[in-house]
């Protein structure tokens, strides 16, 4: 019977008047503990080093680093600025003033919609505060708001804190590409995660609930967990982690 629908081969839902959003240009962005400005030698580099120095923990799943001097981590960052398809924020903490980490949107592809969050260093001063959280926050909301349907986070499989990070965020998991690359001398196998447009509305709301002032106490402890609030949108969560281990 050619011609009959029954007959058709399945195929994606229409994506009617579909618009390609523009590619980032390193907006400063900024929220009630986190500011982000596109990364700058000159104006970032030896204040990041300061932050990350002796800490050579938070490079072990980066692919360079880490850095013997702050010239020679002065020069990555002049470079990194020239990484294909690659926009690095330096992260400020606004409660404590300082500038103390960096994270990027990279794989950014604008024809399909779909953009990375990545080469995220947090020196040990930055993990675990408002301002971490409110980073990723915002730099997923401008994704959303110019148009990307899809969001991605990757990691090392063997990095189960970054993949806790990303169910807590709310992504959701999809799965591991075996012996995906080689870095600094190593197996790395990819563990992929995402968010999809139809679901940030609920995640947005859920950070904006978790960073209200409300939630904190006076100690600045958390009243509501992030992951208890992300994970009725996370439509598969990471088999790696459960029993899930939100903090």
């Amino acid at each position: 019977m050619q011609g009959s629908d029954d007959m058709k081969p399945a195929l994606g839902f229409p994506v009617p008047n579909w618009s390609v959003p523009p590619a980032p240009e390193g907006i400063p962005l900024k929220g009630s503990y986190a500011e982000l400005e596109r990364l700058d030698a000159d104006a970032h580099a030896a204040l990041l080093y300061r932050a990350y120095e002796g800490e050579d923990q938070v490079w072990d799943y980066l692919p360079y680093g880490p850095f013997s001097s702050s010239a020679l981590y002065h020069r990555w960052v002049r470079e990194a600025g020239g990484y294909p398809s690659t926009l690095f924020y330096a992260v400020r903490n606004l409660e404590s003033g300082n500038w103390e980490g960096v994270a990027s949107y990279l794989r950014i592809d604008p024809q399909n919609g779909s953009i990375e969050v990545g080469h995220i260093n947090y020196s040990p001063s930055l993990q675990r505060t408002r301002a971490a959280t409110e980073a990723m926050y915002l730099m997923m909301e401008w994704a959303f708001a110019n148009g990307y349907r899809r969001y991605e986070w990757k990691c090392n499989a063997l990095n189960l804190g970054s993949r806790r990070a990303a169910q807590r965020y709310g992504f959701s998991f999809e799965g591991v590409f075996r012996q995906a690359t080689v870095i600094k001398g190593r197996n790395r196998d990819t563990a992929w995660f995402a968010i999809i447009d139809a679901e940030w509305p609920a995640l947005k709301s859920a950070f904006e609930a978790w960073l209200a002032p409300s939630n904190f106490d006076t100690d600045g402890r958390q009243r509501e967990r992030l992951g208890d609030l992300t994970q009725l949108v996370r439509v598969a969560s990471d088999p790696a982690l459960l029993p899930a281990s939100d903090s």
